[in-house]
């Protein structure tokens, strides 16, 4: 009775053949998005008897609600922008990086450690920035090409290896915090060099983390150009198509794996450099905080387009500022905040089965409609 096919042609419109286009597919991940929130309206009201407009008015007042407000989204969405922009070579050439969090972790120990062992070195800034971000790329560099070369020789399982390199990541992190920690006995590192501010972003326009932006908005354009108009973007998407292809081709995919995996932990470490130097000025497991799997959700939803990122990052991490907002605002619990995220989220990427895929319904006599 009913028939599911990978779209080729896209759909049939109406009669008349037609692209479904990006436009059209922009158009459905909208409707998806209003339709999220009519059913979580629903939820809502039916747990809280509380008008949903409302609740999403102070969604929008808890991201956007004040000049401080909108700079620490712009500092998450940044930074959760960065990874993606990470994992995007990986993810095109289907090597599964599902090792953000440990690249991320690997990238915040080595800046710690340059914060804590030569900021009493009176290094000038700019070139203090430059040594803790080079630092932070390669131990990020190094996380991510270890899983590339045994997926390259003996072709191991990449998300299994990438996974198990986040819990080797968390366990360093838990090993240096006892040697770094500040005061002693509280088993926190505590905020870095917060007399001398050494390491620390500085502030540019009168703002904290505008640096911040101009870094991560340099690297997603200048991802978006290698990914699409250079050379080795076309080999990392022929990789990803199909290495017999690719080897038919003369291209060497061992190199290319290696080289792409250690792009992409390098730009996953300088995610590191960014929370521990450019926001939290400190170093814990939950540095990272999750970012690193909520990338994937990014990378995925924008078909790996950079600019496309853009847009992905901004509404969830508004959602992940609205939902604590409204948490906070009407005495819910956390869970409700996260219910509410995750029907958006469930309708979002329930969308791209509709983008990817069409139903077709067959007549009894077994011909098809």
């Amino acid at each position: 009775m009913i028939h599911i096919s990978k779209r080729v042609d896209f759909e049939i419109f109406r009669g008349k053949a037609a692209w479904l286009n990006r436009y059209v597919g922009w158009a459905v991940r909208l409707i998806a998005v209003l339709l999220s929130l009519i059913v979580s309206g629903i939820l809502i009201y039916s747990i809280t008897k509380m008008n949903p407009v409302r609740v999403y008015a102070t969604m929008v007042k808890g991201a956007f609600g004040s000049t401080r407000k909108i700079w620490a989204w712009l500092r998450d969405l940044v930074l959760l922008l960065l990874i993606a922009v990470g994992l995007a070579p990986a993810f095109k050439m289907r090597f599964w990086n599902i090792g953000a969090e440990g690249q991320v972790l690997a990238g915040g120990i080595a800046t710690a450690a340059c914060m804590i062992y030569l900021g009493s070195a009176n290094i000038p800034t700019p070139l203090f920035l430059i040594l803790m971000a080079a630092a932070s790329m390669l131990a990020g560099a190094v996380w991510g090409v270890i899983p590339a070369i045994f997926k390259a020789k003996w072709n191991t399982n990449e998300t299994l290896f990438t996974l198990m390199m986040n819990y080797i990541a968390i366990q360093l992190t838990s090993f240096f915090i006892p040697r770094w920690e500040h005061p002693k006995g509280s088993n926190t590192v505590g905020i870095i060099n917060a007399g001398t501010q050494a390491g620390w972003f500085p502030k540019i326009a009168g703002s904290q983390y505008l640096l911040n932006v101009i870094i991560v908005a340099v690297i997603t354009v200048a991802m978006y150009f290698y990914l699409c108009r250079s050379k080795h973007g076309y080999e990392i998407a022929v990789v990803g198509q199909s290495e017999n292809t690719a080897r038919y081709a003369a291209m060497n995919v061992k190199k290319v794996i290696v080289r792409t995996m250690t792009l992409s932990g390098a730009i996953c470490g300088l995610g590191g450099f960014l929370a521990v130097a450019g926001a939290d000025h400190t170093i814990s497991t939950t540095t990272a905080g999750g970012r690193g799997f909520i990338a994937i959700i990014v990378a995925w939803l924008a078909k790996f387009n950079t600019l496309t990122m853009i847009l992905i990052s901004a509404l969830l991490v508004f959602l992940q500022k609205g939902a604590v907002a409204i948490a906070s605002e009407f005495s819910l619990s956390n869970d409700v905040s996260d219910i509410i995220t995750g029907i958006i989220l469930f309708f979002i990427l329930g969308s791209e089965f509709f983008i990817n895929y069409k139903i077709g319904f067959s007549k009894s006599s077994g011909k098809e409609a």
